[in-house]
């Protein structure tokens, strides 16, 4: 019998009491009940974004709202910026040209964040650029952009700031309003610790004045739509009624626990791990600018890193991610968000230790756990 461990960035496991309540009789989304479910939620969410302004949920993945907000800020004939440092950074250049719109991509090498100044710099030379798309945290590299930094050059500038928090929200810091972040997206499978399915977009009042110009067609990502019903406490379409039951519950523990000493325990579990892989002689691919929420390391010569993955998942239960795109079989992935442990982190490195010394990797079997419990004390 194979015991699962998941640590991987999204989806990543699910506590206990949160479970329980997915397994309760459905109700119906129209009525008193879960009226209040809905306002439970949205005032959490604030909490979680550190915002005031509206939250709006939808029943898609991240990519749902990414693309949302696009079709809610532009008209056609608009210019976006792109920062494009990762699979999901180049996702929202991928949504522009579904769009029909024109964008200014800023390639950043994947392992490093980007410059702040260098957004600076392409706003100076372009005053059409409407709105600057960024990642908080770029799943697929690991890397943590400065964001609050972005925020305040973009004060200077009427083009809205959008940010993926998909992989960041809950797990590393964010401060919506103090940023002077516009646009923040987020999904429900990562810091949330609830299945996919949900998808959210706090909405600034800077960026409602672009959305009401908008003329690009939309429906059921129309962001207006979804104001309206919030202010009835409503929904414009079907909710995912068991997956908003069980996000109450998770924001309740986020609450409990409280944000700062989750970002600390955060902090200390990804450190550790960075300590781990470095003391087994693998080389971190993000050293520079990595995320507390996910840690990428290179995968060492000679050793295949998609089998890596497969057999750590397979043969030992222990899930953790591999590379994307053009980093595949180059990097592995671990995740230290949400209900992620210290426990799991000491199997996940014991299991890559055994699993990197059946591949023929050389070096002192037990260093990495050694490495991680003495970070973690």
């Amino acid at each position: 019998m194979l015991k699962n461990y998941l640590l991987t960035p999204g989806p990543t496991p699910i506590p206990p009491r949160v479970l329980e309540t997915m397994a309760r009789p459905i109700i119906h989304h129209r009525t008193p009940e879960f009226q209040k479910i809905i306002q439970e939620v949205e005032e959490d969410l604030k909490y979680v974004y550190q915002t005031k302004n509206e939250v709006l949920i939808f029943a898609a993945s991240g990519t749902g709202a990414m693309e949302g907000s696009i079709a809610n800020l532009f008209s056609p004939g608009d210019k976006a910026l792109v920062v494009r440092g990762g699979k999901f950074g180049e996702r929202f250049g991928d949504i522009c040209k579904a769009y029909g719109i024109e964008f200014t991509a800023l390639d950043v090498e994947w392992g490093k964040a980007v410059d702040p100044k260098m957004i600076d710099d392409v706003l100076k030379k372009d005053k059409k650029i409407k709105a600057v798309f960024t990642t908080l945290c770029e799943t697929s590299t690991g890397v943590s952009t400065d964001v609050e930094a972005i925020g305040k050059i973009m004060k200077n500038y009427e083009a809205v700031l959008v940010v993926d928090a998909i992989s960041g929200l809950a797990a590393i810091p964010i401060k919506t309003d103090e940023w002077g972040i516009d646009v923040a997206i987020s999904g429900s499978q990562k810091g949330l610790m609830i299945p996919p399915g949900l998808a959210f977009v706090s909405v600034s009042p800077k960026a409602w004045q672009v959305i009401e110009k908008s003329t690009l067609p939309k429906y059921y990502f129309d962001f207006k739509a979804y104001k309206k019903a919030l202010g009835k406490t409503d929904t414009p379409f079907t909710p995912a009624v068991n997956l908003m039951i069980a996000l109450k519950e998770a924001l309740k523990i986020i609450k409990e626990e409280g944000l700062d000493v989750i970002f600390e325990k955060h902090k200390k579990m990804a450190a550790a791990i960075r300590s781990a892989v470095k003391s087994m002689g693998l080389e971190l691919f993000a050293p520079e600018a990595y995320s507390d929420g996910v840690t990428a390391v290179k995968v060492p010569k000679g050793i295949d890193g998609e089998k890596l993955v497969k057999t750590m998942r397979d043969k030992y239960g222990v899930g953790i991610a591999g590379g994307q795109d053009e980093m595949k079989g180059k990097m592995f992935r671990i995740a230290t968000m949400g209900y992620i442990t210290p426990p799991d982190l000491i199997v996940c490195i014991a299991t890559l230790e055994t699993v990197l010394s059946e591949m023929g990797y050389k070096f002192q079997l037990g260093s990495g756990v050694v490495a991680l419990e003495e970070a973690l004390r």
